[in-house]
Formats: C-alpha cells, sequence, structure tokens
C-alpha cells in the first residue's frame, strides 16, 4: 500500500523532530510524545497512531538513520560491501557500527537497554538479526563454520553501546583504537 504524501509528510517530520529532541536530550526518557509532537507540528493522536509509543517511535528514529548503513553493508562497495575478502568485511561492519552507534550514542543506548517488551529485543530486532546472519556467515567462510553463531554473537557484543561509551567516554579510548582492538579480538577469535 502506497503511503499517503501527507502522511509520508508527517511521519518525515516526526523522525526528524523526534531525532533532534532525542539527540538534544540529556535523557531520551525525558523528551515526551507531546514534545515530539509539538515539534514536528503534529497532533498527537497522530503521533499516537503512527507510531503507538515512545519506544516504538525510538526505534522507528534509529532504524531511518540505519538504512543508508544496511545499504551500505547489503550493496556497497568493499570491504563493507559484498564482493570483498570475509576477513576484511568482517572488520569494516563492526568498524561501522562503532562509529554508527557513536554517532547516534543516545537513540542507541536508549534502544539496547530497552527491554519493557513493547518493542523488539536488541537480539531479536531486524537490524541485529541481519547483521548476526552476515557475520555469522562471513565467519563460516574464514573456515569456522561450527563456531560460526557464537563468535558473531562475541564480536557484536564488542559493539554494544554501553560499552563503546564507557570506552570512549570514561576511558578515553578513540574510534581508530577501538576499530584497532575490534580487529585484534576478530583476528584472535577467528585464527
Amino acid at each position: 500500500m502506497v503511503e499517503r504524501a501527507d502522511a509520508a509528510r508527517n511521519r518525515q517530520a516526526v523522525l526528524a523532530a523526534a531525532g533532534r529532541l532525542f539527540d538534544d536530550a540529556t535523557d531520551v526518557e525525558a523528551v515526551s510524545m507531546d514534545d515530539v509532537a509539538r515539534a514536528a507540528g503534529v497532533g498527537k493522536g497522530t503521533l499516537f497512531r503512527r507510531f503507538g509509543d515512545r519506544a516504538h517511535l525510538l526505534r522507528a528514529v534509529y532504524d531511518a538513520r540505519l538504512v543508508d548503513l544496511r545499504t551500505a553493508i547489503d550493496s556497497g562497495p568493499p570491504p563493507l560491501g559484498p564482493g570483498g575478502d570475509a576477513r576484511a568485511r568482517i572488520s569494516a561492519v563492526l568498524a561501522a557500527l562503532i562509529d554508527f552507534k557513536l554517532d547516534n550514542r543516545r537513540l542507541a543506548l536508549a534502544i539496547e537497554q530497552d527491554q519493557t517488551g513493547g518493542t523488539p529485543t536488541l537480539y531479536t530486532s531486524p537490524g541485529y538479526v541481519a547483521t548476526h546472519e552476515l557475520l555469522s556467515r562471513l565467519i563460516a567462510d574464514v573456515g569456522n563454520p561450527g563456531d560460526a553463531r557464537w563468535f558473531a554473537y562475541v564480536l557484536l557484543a564488542a559493539t554494544r553501546i554501553d560499552l563503546v561509551d564507557h570506552l570512549v567516554g570514561t576511558e578515553a579510548v578513540s574510534r581508530r583504537r577501538l576499530h584497532a582492538d575490534v580487529d585484534v579480538l576478530s583476528t584472535r577469535l577467528l585464527g
């Protein structure tokens, strides 16, 4: 079903306004649906009909921002996209995830810590599942088919935003160093 033009405009206005509010907030939890509706210039009813609740709105903003990264992973040039060396692609995917989460830190923290049951958990969200499946295939290609699923979970755990945020914010680890450390982990894990 094709979305009406006014509905598409409202959806984009809501996602943009919510994204700004979430990015600017000290605490994402403090951003109310009233705040988002007001900033987007839509009625609260429109907001609730479209997104349901704040948890689903958070997920929608996060997923909208994730589209470009998913496209680069699914069909972009190597090493991030298909067609290159499996080890190089694993490193590129992990580095891109770290960068995306740091660039969207508040949203990522809220999404990864949300266990309310209203939205998919971190491990069942479509983006996580797709990335886990990709890494599992790449790890199997490297030569660890029996351990591929487990190793993919381990590597993705190294990109969790609570860990990455702590390392960058508290221990002053640079992005470059995080990328290098995750490379070392994947090299040791995959042999």
